[in-house]
């Protein structure tokens, strides 16, 4: 199973779009499951490695280029989510979940 990572600014809005965009994957038979950590967790998760993609919230976006170098550092996939994916309604969750299909790295 295919796991992504969205880091948030305190990771409550962001809980609920890693639950919806999940189901919205596996009811698409995508088995990606995703979930979600505050920006002060962030760096950590992408250097222990444990997910296969990272995304940077739209509040979060100036973190992005130290969380980027982390992710290169440790050969993992770190991008921005553009704000219209990040609306936990069906047109939001479905670009979220578009986005993650998009970034995640075929292995």
């Amino acid at each position: 199973m295919k796991k992504a990572l969205i880091i948030c600014a305190a990771g409550m809005s962001s809980s609920l779009m890693a639950k919806k965009t999940t189901e919205f994957l596996k009811n698409k038979g995508n088995e990606i499951e995703v979930d979600a950590v505050s920006a002060n967790e962030g760096g950590k998760m992408i250097e222990k490695g444990s997910y296969d993609l990272y995304l940077v919230s739209p509040q979060t976006k100036m973190y992005y280029k130290k969380l980027k170098e982390t992710g290169d550092r440790v050969g993992k996939p770190v991008v921005n989510i553009p704000p219209q994916a990040y609306i936990p309604i069906p047109m939001g969750i479905e670009k979220m979940g578009s986005l993650i299909l998009q970034e995640l790295p075929n292995e």
